[in-house]
């Protein structure tokens, strides 16, 4: 039996390049037939946020994550596995999270990386606050009732 690869798993300010993770992920690997990419980006919803601001306990943010993420690798048989999430302020139209599942076969990769993204999308330890254009107060931003309906689906 095949050991269970380690998730890659990172908090962080600074931005990613997909390109180079992606070739992180498959570097050498013969045995991966399906890569699914999830590139979140911040909208500007219409003109009326400047940013977003995204706050995180580190530590707290990074094992919480990686414990959804193991239960990803255990869920589907998956070659590897990259979950990138930014925290501090995102302006529209840059990226916020990165998801790659590897794996020997599409729909192993498609629910896994639709598993993940419901979760953080929904349950992962981050807390927003729009920052409106123009200076207007924003606002913290609360979990919507589709992101919880669609996080139901896994249990």
């Amino acid at each position: 039996m095949t050991p269970q690869p380690a998730p890659s798993v990172r908090v962080q300010a600074d931005d990613f390049d997909v390109a180079h993770e992606q070739a992180l992920l498959t570097q050498g690997r013969r045995d991966i037939g399906a890569l699914v990419s999830f590139v979140g980006l911040c909208r500007d919803e219409d003109g009326a946020l400047e940013a977003l601001e995204l706050e995180h306990y580190p530590g707290m943010a990074e094992a919480e994550i990686s414990r959804v993420a193991v239960e990803a690798l255990e869920r589907w048989p998956l070659q590897g596995l990259t979950v990138i999430h930014r925290f501090g302020q995102i302006r529209p139209g840059e990226q916020i999270v990165l998801v790659l599942t590897a794996a020997r076969h599409r729909a192993d990769a498609f629910a896994a990386a639709e598993f993940l993204m419901d979760y953080l999308k929904n349950r992962a330890p981050f807390w927003k606050k729009e920052r409106r254009a123009g200076g207007a107060p924003g606002d913290w931003i609360s979990a919507k009732s589709e992101d919880d309906s669609a996080a139901e689906r896994w249990r």
